[in-house]
């Protein structure tokens, strides 16, 4: 199993999900019911996850999410990375690596093509 997408926004996450169905991409959610934890858990753990029950959708998947874009935005922005240097998982909020202090890698493609497309006009 691949972590596709994770976020408290609910919309986002029915809305990925919508698609997903629409595509036959089998996936699996994870923390759906567990809003009312607010407060006695950490956000982390909270937080809904969507994920592939097989991995060979992993590209097929991405493009979805890709396509969820709002005004540009990236999604996957937010997503977990792991380090080039030290190859450490961490979470999407962080701009360093919270092992090795290294930097984020810069966003994905595709968002820097949304971005140079939206400066254009």
């Amino acid at each position: 199993m691949e972590k596709l997408f994770g976020s408290d926004d609910q919309f986002l996450i029915q809305r990925l999900r919508s698609e997903l169905e629409e595509a036959g991409i089998p996936y699996l959610m994870k923390n759906e019911y567990v809003a009312g934890a607010v407060g006695e858990l950490p956000w982390q753990d909270i937080q809904q996850e969507v994920w592939l029950v097989d991995e060979s959708w992993s590209h097929r998947a991405s493009k979805v999410v890709e396509s969820l874009s709002n005004n540009g935005k990236c999604f996957c922005e937010n997503s977990d990375w792991q380090c080039d240097q030290c190859q450490e998982l961490n979470e999407g909020a962080f701009a360093i690596c919270w092992q090795c202090q290294a930097p984020k890698p810069e966003p994905c493609e595709h968002y820097l093509a949304a971005k140079a497309a939206g400066e254009k006009d």
